[in-house]
């Protein structure tokens, strides 16, 4: 597991010294609106602990913070008008490492939604 870099731009979001569009904060959690958006929805979602990955954040963080994240995302979901239960479905992304194409070094998850996403992947 590559160490965690306390200079990335969550870290830096975290910390105050740069500003997002905050959606949803708790304790041990923070989401915001993604600066250049995919779908008319599309919102980030990151624990303030210092993770790396989706790995490192489910082997590591504290029960507390798992249940947060997780519930989080479940009511993101419901008041962005993407979920199962109000809406049409939503697409949960996160990349980890070199061939998951991971730009920023914290466990982060992308909630898109608000129209057909397509599929994912062509076939190979």
């Amino acid at each position: 597991m590559p160490a965690y870099d306390d200079q990335n731009i969550f870290a830096r979001i975290l910390r105050g010294e740069i500003p997002n569009k905050t959606v949803l904060e708790t304790d041990h959690t923070l989401a915001f609106e993604d600066i250049r958006p995919q779908a008319p929805v599309h919102v980030l979602v990151i624990p303030k602990g210092a993770y790396v990955s989706y790995d490192d954040f489910a082997q590591n963080a504290s029960d507390a913070e798992i249940v947060d994240f997780t519930r989080v995302v479940a009511r993101l979901t419901r008041d962005l008008g993407v979920g199962l239960d109000v809406g049409q479905g939503f697409r949960a992304i996160t990349n980890a490492g070199l061939h998951g194409v991971q730009e920023v070094p914290h466990y982060h998850l992308h909630i898109l939604g608000g129209r057909d996403l397509g599929r994912m992947l062509d076939p190979a």
